[in-house]
C-alpha cells in the first residue's frame, strides 16, 4: 500500500518521477489542473499556495534581522532542543551533504545548519535563518506544509510550489508542546535526491518525537495547587492538573474558561447569564452541568458559593493578555493559537473572544511588522480581516505589494456587497 506522505516509493526512478512532476507542475501553473503523479497532500498544498498568491518564480523573504533573530530564537522553546537536534541530525546532515533546519510555528526558519557547500546553494533561494517558509509565503515545502497539515511530510523536486526550490528534496515533522499540544514549530532535513526515500520521513518524525519527549522531561513540575487551561484555537479545552490531561466538552470548556477568568468566583445567577443565551434556561440546568463537571474534574477542584476553582489557573489566553500588556507583540502572537473557543456562543465567551482578538489586531497594526501581519492574515482566523490586510499592504516592499493589494480590493468589494 502506498504511503501518500512519502514522496518517492521504494524502487521508483527519481529522474523519471522528477520529469513527470515537472510536466504536472507546468500543467497546474498554466491551467490549474492537477495531474498524475501528484499526491493528494501536494495537490491540496498547491491549491492553498495559489489562493495565497505565492509567486512561483519568487523566493521567501527574510523577515527577522540578525539582532531580532538572535533575541527571538533565544526565547523560543525549541532553543533548548538544539543540542538534541544537532546530536541526532548533525552528522547525518554533514555526511550526506544535507541541511538541518528548525522553524517556528509560523514557518520562520530559526536555525539552518549543515554542509557548507549545500548552505551556499540554499542561500540562493533564501533558505536561511530569519526567512519565512510558511506555505502562505513560500508555497509547498516540507517545513511549511508540515506546519499547515500538522504531520510529517516529504516534498520532492517539482512538488515544491516555487521553481527555485525544484532541485531540492526535504522532509519535515511538526514539534508540539507535550503539556498543551500547542504547535511549536518543525524540524526539517533538506538536500538532494538521496533524501527522496521513506527513511528520511521516518527519521525526522522520530527526531520530532524525541524532542517532544525531552521537552516533557525538561518541563518544570506545575506549581502546587495550579492547573493549566488551553482554550485558544480549540472548541474543547485541554486541562492539565495533577499530571492528568482532560479534554473537556464544549460546555465544560466554557465554564472552566469563565471560572479561570474570575478567580474570586461567580454566583449561580452570574454564571447562568454568562453561559446561556436563552433566558428560559433554569438554575437547575446549570447545577446539573456543574455536577457533571465536578465528577469529571475529581474531588476538591470545583467549589461552590460562589462557584470558583480551588486552585490557581494558568489559562493560555491570560498569557496572551500579559504579553500584550507589556508590549511584547511577537510573544503574544506566538502564544495566540487562535480565537478563544471559536464555536462557543456563550455571551461572556463571545465577549472575551472578541476583546482578545481586537487587542491582538490593534497591536499588530500599531507595530506594523510585515511578518507578524502576514502571520495573522494567512491564518484561518485572519484570512478575511480587511483592516490587517490593508496594514500589511502598506508596509510590504513594493515588489511584494500587488498580491496584498489584490486581496484588499477583493475583500473590500465583498464587504460592500
Amino acid at each position: 500500500m502506498t504511503d501518500t506522505w512519502v514522496a518517492l516509493e521504494t524502487g521508483v526512478d527519481p529522474a523519471k518521477r522528477r520529469g513527470a512532476l515537472c510536466r504536472a507542475y507546468e500543467s497546474f501553473a498554466s491551467a490549474g489542473r492537477v495531474e498524475r503523479p501528484v499526491r493528494p497532500v501536494v495537490a491540496d498544498s498547491w491549491q492553498r499556495s495559489a489562493r495565497a498568491r505565492v509567486r512561483p518564480e519568487g523566493t521567501p523573504r527574510v523577515e527577522l534581522s540578525d539582532d531580532e533573530l538572535a533575541a527571538y530564537r533565544q526565547a523560543h522553546p525549541l532553543a533548548r532542543m538544539m543540542p538534541l537536534f544537532r546530536e541526532l541530525m548533525g552528522a547525518y546532515a554533514m555526511d550526506g551533504e544535507h541541511l538541518m533546519a528548525v522553524c517556528d510555528a509560523h514557518g520562520r526558519l530559526l536555525w539552518v545548519e549543515g554542509h557548507p557547500a549545500t548552505r551556499l546553494l540554499a542561500d540562493r533561494m533564501n533558505f536561511v535563518p530569519g526567512a519565512r517558509w510558511a506555505e502562505s509565503a513560500a508555497g509547498t515545502n516540507a517545513p511549511g506544509t508540515a506546519i499547515a497539515v500538522d504531520r510529517p511530510v516529504q516534498v520532492f523536486a517539482a512538488e515544491h510550489f516555487q521553481r527555485p526550490a525544484h532541485p531540492w528534496t526535504c522532509a519535515a515533522a511538526p514539534v508540539h508542546d507535550p503539556g498543551t499540544g500547542r504547535l511549536l514549530g518543525a524540524v526539517d532535513i533538506t538536500g538532494g535526491d538521496r533524501l527522496a526515500h521513506p527513511h528520511s520521513l521516518a527519521f525526522v518524525g522520530a527526531v520530532a518525537r524525541a524532542a517532544e519527549s525531552q521537552l516533557a522531561l525538561d518541563a518544570p513540575p506545575p506549581a502546587a495547587g495550579s492547573v493549566r487551561l488551553s482554550a485558544l484555537g480549540r472548541d474543547e479545552a485541554l486541562l492539565v492538573a495533577d499530571g492528568r490531561r482532560l479534554c473537556l466538552s464544549p460546555r465544560h470548556s466554557e465554564i472552566l474558561t469563565l471560572l479561570a477568568r474570575r478567580p474570586e468566583g461567580v454566583t449561580g445567577d452570574e454564571l447562568l447569564t454568562e453561559l446561556y443565551e436563552e433566558e428560559s434556561v433554569t438554575p437547575v440546568t446549570l447545577r446539573a452541568e456543574l455536577s457533571r463537571l465536578r465528577a469529571v474534574l475529581g474531588p476538591g477542584l470545583l467549589r461552590s458559593r460562589p462557584y470558583r476553582l480551588a486552585v490557581t489557573a494558568d489559562p493560555d489566553f491570560a498569557a496572551v493578555d500579559r504579553h500584550l500588556s507589556s508590549g511584547a507583540v511577537t510573544a503574544a502572537m506566538s502564544a495566540y493559537a487562535g480565537p478563544l473557543l471559536p464555536s462557543s456562543q456563550a455571551p461572556a465567551v463571545v465577549r472575551m473572544r472578541r476583546r482578545l482578538a481586537d487587542q491582538m489586531r490593534a497591536a499588530l497594526i500599531a507595530r506594523g511588522d510585515p511578518g507578524l501581519l502576514a502571520d495573522w492574515v494567512y491564518s484561518p482566523w485572519g484570512e478575511d480581516d480587511l483592516a490587517v490586510w490593508r496594514a500589511l499592504a502598506a508596509v510590504l516592499p513594493v515588489p511584494q505589494r500587488p498580491s496584498a493589494l489584490a486581496r484588499v480590493r477583493e475583500l473590500d468589494a465583498w464587504q460592500r456587497g
